[in-house]
């Protein structure tokens, strides 16, 4: 069995404008376009894949701005994205956001949910690249929590899936989230600039069929929760 994996990063309540929004969103998908080829054409959505293929998107900020400016990509004073990448139905990479709210309801969010299978999908889902992902992310976005996330792990460890509540393969924590305490030798713990630290758990890919990657997730899960760390965003 192999796990689902997704790139989510959140905050709340960030006022921010158009232009704002659409420089960080531009600057992602420039740095996504450099981890990997398959991330440098982008579309928007169609009623079928062959007609969402012809509606390439341009990822710069005017053309942000652009997307921002239309009636269905506003919800109040927050600015909404929903982008894919790929030749083929099954194997397609999904980036949405929802940004520019001062509102915490709903919560301000960047979603990057690679393919499960296909080559993008062999070459993005190992720790070097999504450890990129999600620093690029962080960068770009300056989240207060983020996580590479395994859908089956937090699923049998959060009934709810709250954001903040779980340990993902990779999880994020920023420096007013708070302070990351010592975790096992085994666990790499890194800063993300000055924004906050990145706890990666292992960098074979994490499976919930593996018992060494359960084990280490919950010893870890349990120091952090011990720190105060995992809580509802």
């Amino acid at each position: 069995m192999t796990d689902n994996c997704y790139v989510g990063a959140y905050w709340l309540g960030r006022s921010e404008d158009a232009e704002s929004c659409a420089t960080r969103a531009s600057n992602l998908f420039n740095e996504l376009g450099r981890l990997e080829p398959g991330w440098r054409v982008w579309h928007e959505s169609g009623r079928t894949f062959r007609e969402a293929s012809a509606r390439t998107f341009s990822t710069d900020r005017a053309n942000f701005l652009k997307l921002f400016a239309r009636k269905k990509n506003r919800l109040g004073d927050a600015f909404r994205y929903w982008l894919w990448a790929g030749t083929h139905p099954e194997e397609t990479t999904l980036v949405d956001g929802y940004c520019g709210s001062a509102d915490d309801v709903p919560t301000s969010i960047c979603l990057v949910s690679p393919p499960r299978r296909g080559d993008v999908a062999g070459r993005v889902l190992t720790a070097p690249v999504l450890r990129e992902v999600i620093r690029a992310v962080v960068r770009c976005w300056a989240p207060a929590w983020g996580v590479v996330a395994s859908e089956q792990y937090r699923d049998q460890v959060s009934s709810s899936g709250d954001v903040g509540t779980f340990v993902g393969w990779m999880t994020y924590f920023s420096r007013q989230w708070g302070e990351v305490p010592p975790l096992p030798a085994t666990v790499r713990v890194e800063p993300v600039e000055d924004l906050g630290t990145l706890v990666i758990l292992t960098e074979e890919r994490f499976t919930v069929t593996n018992p060494e990657h359960v084990r280490l997730a919950t010893e870890v899960h349990q120091i952090l929760d011990a720190a105060g760390l995992l809580r509802a965003l």
